[in-house]
């Protein structure tokens, strides 16, 4: 599958408005990044509803196929996570729209575009973060992964305000 990303220049454009929102907390740099992605794959945006966590903690971000995402707001973020990093976050809100952008096969395509969208981004001499994905599991974390997936259920999460959007 040949899968179209973003020039370096506009990656990191939405990579730095990103950042901004993590560390400031200011929606029009999250509307601006989300505005410039849909741009570039000329689709609507997204409906994105902030929660203060999702499935009790254990999820991030949940894209639905009606187009709407919930996520964990930055603020919220480092609370109980063993990943609650600012690069950790980024990646979710790729890993997500990955899933807006790619229906079928949704998993899998969504990690290959977090992988492309985080390709080349950072300056020779920083260190590059690895997607969850990528990491190498130990066999207790693959039997917890494989227990959790099996018990797919919508379980509820806690929103924050009424009809929160950024």
């Amino acid at each position: 599958m040949r899968m179209i990303v973003p020039s370096v220049a506009l990656r990191r454009t939405i990579d730095r408005n990103l950042e901004k929102f993590f560390r400031e907390h200011r929606p029009s740099a999250f509307n601006r990044a989300i505005s410039d992605l849909c741009r570039f794959y000329n689709l609507r945006r997204p409906r994105i509803e902030w929660y203060e966590y999702i499935d009790w903690g254990k999820t991030a971000g949940k894209t639905y196929e009606d187009g709407q995402i919930h996520l964990v707001h930055p603020e919220n973020w480092k609370r109980g996570r063993i990943y609650n990093s600012e690069r950790m976050w980024i990646q979710t809100i790729y890993h997500e729209m990955g899933h807006f952008l790619f229906w079928t096969d949704a998993e899998r395509k969504a990690d290959a575009f977090t992988r492309r969208m985080v390709r080349g981004l950072r300056q020779r001499g920083e260190r590059a973060a690895r997607p969850a994905s990528r990491r190498k599991l130990t066999s207790r974390r693959q039997a917890a992964v494989r227990a959790r997936r099996k018990r797919s259920r919508p379980q509820p999460g806690r929103r924050i305000g009424k009809r929160a959007r950024a």
